[in-house]
């Protein structure tokens, strides 16, 4: 049978590194893991408790396609006690995670053909995403002196239907201040723009707090998640907050494309909420990691980066040594060990020359990581 033109995506290459290190491990090998945005613990213990309990006592069948009012209400109370937003419950939607929103957002916002602009290096899936939809990514070169951020004088006159920025970013960590993010609002605002936010690492913060797009707008889509700061990436579960007149728009796109995001998953990220305690502790362990790998890089020979301001990767030039950064990161896995992610996933023009690294895992393993990449380019 043919395949759609839509279906023709490029490959999301740190799953593919992902499978290296999987089928290295399964030849008996050690390998640190480097290369993958997803923290090394499990989903909060309260979490894990409550689902328990509630699978006892209910079927846990579809939910409304909005999601369960009650975790709908714990995100506004969210919004209000961490930025000061006094958000309606009724504007915020469950997903199946942030890939989903992605989805509705996208179908929701743009025609075939729209033009989506991205700031570059930036999340491989939304340029493939925006792809099989028929939506056209629009890549916006950033530099180091804007940390690797988006300006309006980067896609000033470019005639774009949509911007999507993400704060802190993947894959430099970086976010942007105040004053930057309400000047991108307020030039989409200014050329009729829709501004799509992702702030699903947001909660994992070194520099200062984050700022959401809800804190200086209502005209914008805001994207978050439940898989990085509460550590729930496999449970697929995510939110939006929309504008109050798009809700019935995403309900109905919900109904027909997903039902409902998993129940399970809701019942566990309500909980979650109340697991403070646990989750401080893993950022604090993302933290002394983000010390370890800002002080150990540079003796390792790796001195080019962007100190991160929140997330929890390093996102390395790596042009002094190879302008291949697919093959480096399979050398590394394969002499040292270590899983890295290339940067051609990030940045299809200048990602030959970077790499993404994750400290995501514990301390012990990232040490171990410094000591075999050290090794390694000692060599």
């Amino acid at each position: 049978m043919r395949n759609s033109r839509r279906g023709a995506v490029d490959p999301f290459i740190v799953m593919d590194v992902m499978e290296e290190a999987r089928a290295a491990e399964a030849a008996g090998r050690s390998i640190i893991h480097m290369e993958v945005g997803q923290p090394g613990t499990a989903a909060p213990r309260g979490a894990r408790a409550h689902l328990a309990q509630a699978m006892e006592a209910s079927p846990l069948g579809y939910s409304v396609a909005l999601g369960l009012p009650e975790l709908r209400a714990r995100i506004a109370l969210h919004y209000h006690d961490k930025h000061g937003v006094n958000l309606s419950p009724e504007r915020v939607i469950i997903t199946s995670g942030s890939s989903g929103a992605f989805i509705l957002a996208f179908t929701a916002l743009f025609e075939a053909g729209a033009r989506v602009g991205l700031g570059e290096p930036g999340y491989p899936s939304y340029r493939q995403i925006l792809k099989a939809l028929d939506v056209k990514p629009v890549g916006l070169p950033t530099s180091a002196e804007n940390r690797f951020q988006p300006v309006p004088s980067d896609f000033a006159g470019l005639e774009l239907d949509g911007l999507l920025v993400a704060s802190p970013a993947n894959p430099s960590g970086t976010m942007l201040t105040r004053e930057a993010m309400q000047a991108l609002i307020d030039a989409c605002a200014e050329s009729e723009t829709a501004f799509i936010s992702d702030e699903i690492y947001q909660g994992i913060e070194y520099e200062g707090e984050a700022v959401s797009a809800l804190e200086l707008t209502d005209e914008c889509y805001v994207i978050n998640s439940f898989s990085k700061y509460f550590s729930m990436t496999g449970w697929r579960i995510g939110w939006m907050v929309v504008p109050e007149e798009h809700v019935r728009l995403i309900e109905r796109l919900a109904q027909n494309m997903f039902i409902c995001a998993p129940h399970a998953s809701q019942v566990a990220a309500l909980a979650a909420f109340g697991c403070t305690e646990e989750l401080e502790a893993n950022l604090a362990v993302y933290t002394a990691n983000r010390e370890l790998m800002i002080e150990e890089l540079p003796k390792v020979g790796l001195s080019n980066f962007a100190p991160p301001d929140g997330a929890f990767y390093i996102y390395v030039d790596v042009s002094h040594l190879t302008n291949d950064s697919r093959a480096l990161a399979s050398d590394i896995l394969a002499k040292a060990g270590v899983a890295v992610t290339p940067g051609i996933d990030f940045d299809p023009e200048r990602g030959q020359t970077t790499l993404r690294l994750s400290y995501a895992r514990s301390t012990e393993e990232i040490r171990e990581g410094l000591l075999r990449l050290k090794a390694y380019f000692d060599r």
